[in-house]
């Protein structure tokens, strides 16, 4: 193994995480946009309020994503143990 292809490993691993990850964090980056504009709009200053529905659409985008995050789980995994035995003769 050179230093090369353990950049690569790592990188492809750091790649597959942001990409599995996204889709929740993008959602609950958006529902705390709109709920701290609201807030403001209104002036109500709890901040427990945005916990609720940050948790309800997290939830619903693991639901929905789940299916694809476990495909791209699944493929990046499937290419890893088909590929260590080059890996390790490299």
């Amino acid at each position: 193994m050179n230093e090369n292809l353990i950049l690569l490993l790592g990188q492809d691993a750091l790649k597959t995480t942001a990409m599995v990850a996204s889709p929740m964090l993008v959602s609950a980056l958006v529902i705390g946009l709109i709920i701290s504009i609201l807030q403001a709009i209104t002036q109500i200053n709890e901040s427990t309020l945005t916990f609720i529905p940050k948790m309800a659409v997290v939830a619903i985008v693991l639901v929905v994503a789940a299916p694809w995050m476990i495909d791209v789980m699944s493929s990046y995994t499937i290419n890893l143990f088909e590929n260590i035995v080059t890996y390790v003769r490299e």
